[in-house]
């Protein structure tokens, strides 16, 4: 019989998540496989898990949780030899990814669905010595969303990252950046610089709406002027898919880019602070194979 780890962190979704805890044993005992839960209690736990998966070749790990549980079960994963097929269910506040696979935001639905899944294989990208499958993001308004609580992220959803990231960006607080890429260099101010690897950032679909999740490229945005107008211009460009147009905006595609900032800032990965600049940062084309559903299903 094949074999899956389920891992679970019981305090995303509210705490909701033992709520479909056993309906997700249920769908994948139904499409034949023996099944190990793991509960996370704390940091690191997904991660450790999911590289076990990997170390005893499990056929399938499937992840609950939140952004952050999902990221570190991709970082369990990521390095191995042995890269064992991944699915996921997710409990989090923005659920990029989900977005960006086509995976249903409701959680029934997403356990549903497993079991018509096709396997596909999707980009994720290396920044130092980490993983992420969306965005890093470098700047004041990367380094105040790392600042919002579990308890803000609770109550106001991706509300949460707008205020915080609204209070960065109309900081005019500019940094000089360097960024070294596949078809040259950029140098000047900037207020934030985005490296994205799906359409979906930040719970918006359209930011990047280019961007696909298996094209091997990184999707760069630098933001080069902040300030109120600035700010209500860029919004609406966002929500047009058009942020790329803004006389305020370099974008750049590449497979691959050196960045520095002067002062050093801390990245945000995926939702969370995980580096400093300077930092390399690399596409990992086809890297990570996925259960998604299929295309007449999403």
């Amino acid at each position: 019989m094949k074999k899956a780890m389920f891992i679970l962190n019981p305090s995303s979704g509210k705490e909701l998540a033992s709520t479909f805890k056993e309906e997700t044993i249920k769908t994948l005992d139904s499409m034949g496989y023996h099944v190990e839960v793991k509960e996370t209690q704390g940091e690191g736990d997904a991660m450790k898990f999911a590289r076990q998966a990997c170390d005893e070749t499990y056929d399938l790990v499937t992840a609950m949780g939140g952004d952050g549980t999902i990221n570190e079960a991709v970082n369990g994963i990521a390095e191995q030899s042995h890269r064992t097929l991944f699915s996921f269910i997710p409990l989090g506040t923005v659920n990029d990814f989900a977005r960006a696979l086509g995976i249903s935001l409701d959680p029934h639905e997403a356990i549903e669905s497993l079991k018509t899944a096709e396997p596909h294989f999707v980009d994720i990208a290396k920044a130092a010595d980490k993983y992420f499958m969306n965005i890093l993001a470098i700047g004041q308004v990367a380094e105040s969303v790392s600042l919002v609580s579990a308890e803000q992220k609770t109550k106001l959803g991706t509300l949460a990252y707008l205020i915080e990231g609204f209070k960065a960006l109309t900081s005019k607080d500019e940094t000089q950046v360097h960024v070294q890429h596949d078809h040259g260099t950029w140098e000047g101010e900037a207020v934030l610089v985005l490296v994205a690897l799906t359409n979906s950032v930040g719970g918006f679909e359209k930011l990047a709406p280019k961007a696909e999740t298996d094209d091997g490229l990184l999707h760069v945005f630098v933001v080069k002027s902040a300030g109120l107008p600035a700010f209500m211009r860029m919004g609406t460009a966002v929500l047009l898919g058009k942020l790329e147009e803004d006389p305020d905006v370099v974008m750049i595609k590449t497979e691959k880019a050196h960045i520095k900032t002067n002062p050093e800032l801390s990245c945000n990965l995926d939702g969370d602070e995980g580096c400093h600049t300077p930092i390399d940062v690399q596409v990992l084309k086809g890297h990570l194979n996925v259960l998604i559903p299929m295309r007449n299903e999403r």
